[in-house]
């Protein structure tokens, strides 16, 4: 299928914040997801002979976004956001609405409403090729900050996300797996798969390696977060991983 020569790579930009490149094998025209700092991401490109063709952006937070102007500068790249935060969204040229279906490289993504950490949230999912861009909504073992509306508007949004197939393979914003690996021990103490995965992801960053992606499953089975069951239950959990300093 033509969707199975798309590939993914994570471009590490910032402290802790990754951007994705996707392209299709044998074509130089990439998408860029997320692009917090233009400096890495251009020099990657440059060095390949590689041109952005289109911008995702999830949110208007600066780690995500930093780097649109640059990299659309002078040339015809698409910038695709969620409409709702056009006023503060950079260099958009296509507005987008959750629940809207579109083509790139050659395959269909459909757009999420994923507010929480912040209200113009959107996630990109690519069902055929079982990709999801979820900037700050979910991380490996963890989810982002609730930021603007309640503790059950993130909720909801975790909700929306873990009743896709679980062979999804799940591209976050930011490494952030070992402290939520370690919280996700303490908040579930009794759970062995948890423990074993904390160990797993020890093992990783001690050597270097990216936690991203993970898999929808895996998370469905080890992240705290969707293993809370009520919206209540994420709220306390939410606050205590906020204050937690393991």
């Amino acid at each position: 299928m033509a969707d199975a020569a798309i590939v993914v790579e994570l471009l590490p930009i910032l402290d802790d914040n990754y951007a994705f490149l996707l392209r299709r094998e044998g074509n130089s025209t990439v998408v860029i997801v997320d692009p917090g700092a233009a400096a890495p991401i251009a020099e990657t490109l440059a060095e390949r002979s590689l041109q952005v063709g289109t911008i995702l952006i999830t949110h208007y937070h600066a780690d995500h976004v930093a780097g649109v102007e640059e990299l659309a500068m002078g040339t015809h790249v698409e910038v695709i956001g969620h409409g709702a935060d056009c006023h503060r969204l950079p260099k958009l040229t296509r507005t987008v609405e959750p629940g809207e279906r579109f083509q790139l490289l050659g395959t269909p993504v459909e757009v999420l409403d994923t507010p929480g950490h912040c209200q113009g949230h959107i996630s990109y999912y690519l069902p055929e090729a079982k990709l999801l861009f979820c900037g700050d909504v979910l991380f490996t073992m963890g989810c982002g900050r609730v930021g603007e509306g309640e503790p059950e508007t993130l909720w909801n949004s975790l909700q929306l996300v873990a009743g896709l197939p679980d062979d999804t393979k799940v591209y976050s914003g930011h490494e952030y797996t070992l402290g939520n690996a370690k919280f996700a021990a303490h908040a579930f103490p009794d759970n062995a798969e948890i423990k074993a995965r904390l160990a797993k992801i020890e093992e990783m960053r001690a050597a270097g390696q990216p936690t991203v992606p993970t898999t929808l499953g895996e998370e469905k089975r080890t992240n705290p977060f969707l293993l809370a069951g009520s919206a209540e239950r994420f709220a306390e959990l939410r606050t205590a991983k906020n204050n937690f300093r393991g």
